[in-house]
């Protein structure tokens, strides 16, 4: 009889070893236990553990839960518990499930200082040295050294006015400690805005084309240009492109902070560069320079440049459009080369010979300043009904 004993349980181990099984899998105070809610009554919560094990929620734990732990721990729902007790005084086994959350978002901060992926919150509070976010049931803190450049308090006197502004702002972060015995986790804002910058380069490198008009903000101005960012994209701004008038600084038509609209002007995608432009915006002076002179005008420049084909010269005024004084337009007698009648930086009187506003040509003369055939012409220009009162 004993071998039929033996031979029915061959393979299954000794009869006994199921309760062995079980004492083994008895909960344990501290450990994290899958479950399922079997039962609500008399402010108790009945959780099954498995292998004959159940355990209670009670207390001033079920009247801290909030709407969406409520609908999580309805009958018949999984759901993880914290073992707090293995035995009370009235022999049950205590569980928490708002420690289990806690832990489990203790193991995400782990997750996410591992990973480095940006994690998105919101502010909830501050302290004397930075500002506090969420991530689910825990907080992290981060210090203003961390915080981002334009959220960073500007002094300690005014530090929690500041802070208080805070409060209730997104804010994207990454974990850079986490010490669950001592209850912290440190984040930081800095760390993140990397990571952020790269992905809106991409994206925005991956919409934008040229001709496209921007909105902007200037972050920062050089002697040769303006950078603007543009949706956390950096283009600069040449001095030759902030304005069609005549510019030597770029503090002379922006400062820091402004917004402004800019034009693209070029993409280079292997660098990740991008040029922009103010003046594409305005209306180019060479289309209305017919507004403002004729052919027979005489007018003061000052010579920028001479080649041996002619001089090259700048109107005085505030857009500085530069057009060719011809070596045949140097003077009625013959000339060797252009510099034995100009120099650069000399300002002389010219008269106005041809406008070409579509090619962007302006034609001077010296030697028709005096010509006799505008002599009418520059008469009517010098009658008192023709000057401004």
């Amino acid at each position: 009889m004993s071998d039929n004993v033996i031979e029915k349980n061959s393979g299954g181990g000794h009869p006994m070893d199921f309760l062995l099984a079980a004492e083994l899998d008895l909960p344990k105070a501290g450990e994290i236990r899958q479950g399922y809610v079997v039962k609500h009554t008399n402010n108790v919560i009945l959780v099954d553990l498995g292998a004959k094990s159940e355990g209670i929620i009670i207390g001033d734990e079920l009247a801290a839960l909030n709407d969406e732990a409520r609908e999580q721990l309805a009958v018949g729902k999984d759901v993880r518990v914290y073992i707090v007790d293995i035995e009370d005084a009235n022999g049950n086994i205590v569980l928490s499930y708002a420690k289990a959350v806690q832990e489990r978002d203790w193991e995400r901060a782990v997750e996410l200082l591992e990973s480095q992926e940006v994690y998105e919150s919101k502010l909830i509070g501050f302290n004397r040295g930075g500002v506090l976010a969420r991530m689910g049931h825990i907080r992290g803190f981060i210090p203003n050294s961390q915080l981002s450049r334009e959220r960073r308090a500007p002094q300690k006197e005014g530090a929690d006015r500041h802070f208080q502004r805070l409060v209730g702002q997104p804010i994207s972060a990454k974990v850079i400690e986490v010490d669950r015995k001592r209850n912290r986790l440190i984040m930081s804002e800095r760390a993140a805005q990397q990571e952020i910058r790269a992905a809106r380069r991409e994206k925005l490198f991956s919409q934008l084309k040229k001709g496209d008009v921007c909105a902007g903000r200037v972050v920062n101005l050089a002697n040769f240009g303006a950078f603007i960012d543009i949706g956390g994209v950096e283009g600069l701004v040449h001095l030759s492109e902030l304005s069609w008038k005549r510019t030597s600084n770029p503090s002379e038509v922006l400062e820091v902070g402004q917004e402004v609209q800019v034009y693209v002007l070029n993409i280079d995608e292997e660098q990740k560069r991008l040029a922009l432009s103010l003046k594409r915006l305005e209306a180019d002076p060479w289309t209305t320079l017919g507004q403002h002179y004729r052919v027979g005008q005489l007018v003061e420049v000052t010579i920028t440049k001479v080649t041996k084909f002619g001089a090259f010269a700048r109107l005085n005024d505030e857009y500085g459009l530069v057009g060719l004084i011809h070596i045949s337009e140097m003077s009625e007698d013959h000339v060797d080369h252009p510099h034995e009648i100009v120099k650069v930086s000399q300002q002389v009187m010219v008269r106005i010979i041809r406008i070409d506003t579509e090619q962007r040509q302006l034609g001077l003369s010296l030697k028709q300043v005096t010509s006799d055939k505008f002599i009418e012409a520059d008469m009517e220009m010098l009658s008192p009904s023709t000057q401004n009162p």
